[in-house]
């Protein structure tokens, strides 16, 4: 496959989780790496440990917030900011591994919290593409990476509103491999992964979806981080789903 080094890659989400993982799989492959996180304290700690990890890399951290009314323009700002820190170098690649869980029974949802729900599942990721042909190389090596969960293929209890929005990024990635291309747009599916997203409950929760996933176990960060490396690499995939399940629907 195509080299992906020397590439300028932006990861919405990559102070944690998924995200961090593909940003320390980018780094090995010699690429300059934004982390984008609404998360400053999270932000400065990804940073200084990949620093860390990767003496004399390009890494820079940027906080912007994804659920604000104004996320258009704070989405500009943030990556004019992270292309002039990297001397005006247009993305390669922009990866979109934000997401947060937000379940709740039926009964108790409203229209605020269906609205709250969607952006940052639905809204943030529509505007990062509107903005990704201003701020990306115009090229067919270029590539958007959005995030969904196996979850809306095959719901638990209680998850009719995130079930929905994950849904909905399936088309909305058919959609804008048209209407941005050369740019590539794609998207990763991944099933149940040991992140920080499942908070203080998380082992807990890997030890109990553990008992009953078809692999018997849950996967790592690190292992599902690898089909977005492989998305960058592919020059010939766009409005594609990729999943990582382990399983999850067999």
């Amino acid at each position: 496959m195509p080299s992906i080094s020397n590439q300028s890659i932006a990861i919405i989400g990559g102070s944690a989780g998924i995200g961090l993982a593909v940003a320390r799989l980018a780094l090995k492959e010699d690429t300059q790496v934004a982390i984008i996180s609404s998360n400053l304290t999270r932000i400065t700690t990804a940073v200084d440990d990949l620093k860390k990890e990767f003496s004399g890399s390009h890494i820079t951290g940027h906080e912007c917030n994804l659920k604000a009314e104004d996320v258009e323009t704070m989405l500009e700002k943030t990556f004019s900011e992270a292309i002039g820190a990297n001397g005006g170098r247009l993305f390669d690649h922009i990866v979109f591994t934000a997401g947060e869980i937000q379940a709740k029974q039926l009964k108790e949802i409203n229209v605020d919290l269906i609205i709250e729900t969607g952006r940052l599942r639905f809204i943030a990721p529509l505007i990062v593409a509107k903005l990704a042909p201003r701020f990306m190389k115009d090229s067919f090596s270029s590539s958007l990476i959005l995030t969904t969960g196996s979850a809306w293929r095959k719901p638990p209890p209680n998850w009719s509103v995130p079930a929905s929005y994950l849904s909905a990024l399936d088309g909305m990635t058919r959609a804008l491999a048209i209407d941005i291309k050369p740019i590539r747009v794609n998207l990763v599916c991944p099933g149940a992964t040991d992140t920080e997203l499942w908070g203080s409950s998380r082992e807990a929760i890997v030890e109990e979806i553990g008992k009953t996933a078809f692999m018997g176990r849950v996967a790592t960060a690190d292992e599902v981080a690898e089909s977005y490396i492989y998305l960058m690499k592919d020059t010939n995939a766009t409005g594609s789903v990729v999943n990582t399940d382990g399983g999850f629907l067999l």
